[in-house]
C-alpha cells in the first residue's frame, strides 16, 4: 500500500517536472517566432488589444490594475468553487480571458529594436527603455534567459583537434 502511494507522489513529481519543461520549450519557440517575426507579432497584439500600454510601475494606475487582477482572479476562483463547471471550461475561461493578453506582452518582451505597437514617443516608456539599455547587437529579453539556461543545464560539446 505505502509503495503505491509513494509510487503516485514520484509519478507526479516527474509529471510536473515534464509539464514544467514542455512549457519552457514552448515559450522558447515563441520567443523565437517572436523575434523573427516582429512586424506581425506587432499586427497580432494590436488587434488583440487597440493600444500597447503605456507602463510606469510606480504609476497608480499601474498599482490600481495589479490589485485588481489579483481581486478578479479571487472572485473567479470563488464563483467556481461555488458552481460547477468541467475543468476544461474553467481552464478555457482562464486562459483566453484573464491570461491571454499579459502573456502576450510577457512573451513579447523578446522582440528587438523597439519594433511593437506603441502610443507613446519611443525611450518614454518601460518597453522601450528596456531595450535601449544593453548594447546594440546583443540579444535581450526572455531568449537570453533560456539561453543561459539551456546552457546551464545541457552545456553544447566543445570539439578538441
Amino acid at each position: 500500500m505505502w509503495f503505491m502511494y509513494a509510487l503516485s507522489w514520484l509519478s507526479l513529481l516527474i509529471q510536473v517536472a515534464f509539464v514544467t519543461l514542455a512549457i519552457a520549450a514552448g515559450l522558447y519557440y515563441l520567443a523565437e517566432l517572436i523575434e523573427e517575426y516582429t512586424v506581425a507579432t506587432s499586427r497580432i497584439i494590436k488587434y488583440m488589444i487597440w493600444t500597447f500600454p503605456f507602463i510606469m510601475l510606480t504609476s497608480p494606475n499601474f498599482i490600481l490594475s495589479c490589485v485588481l487582477v489579483v481581486v478578479n482572479h479571487y472572485l473567479a476562483f470563488q464563483y467556481f468553487a461555488e458552481e460547477y463547471y468541467p475543468f476544461s471550461e474553467v481552464l478555457a475561461y482562464f486562459t483566453f480571458c484573464l491570461w491571454l493578453i499579459p502573456f502576450a506582452f510577457f512573451v513579447s518582451l523578446s522582440a528587438g529594436e523597439n519594433v511593437l505597437p506603441s502610443t507613446v514617443q519611443p525611450g518614454d516608456d518601460v518597453v522601450s527603455n528596456y531595450f535601449t539599455k544593453g548594447k546594440r547587437g546583443k540579444r535581450s529579453g526572455i531568449l537570453v534567459v533560456f539561453s543561459f539556461i539551456k546552457e546551464a543545464i545541457l552545456p553544447s560539446r566543445q570539439k578538441i583537434y
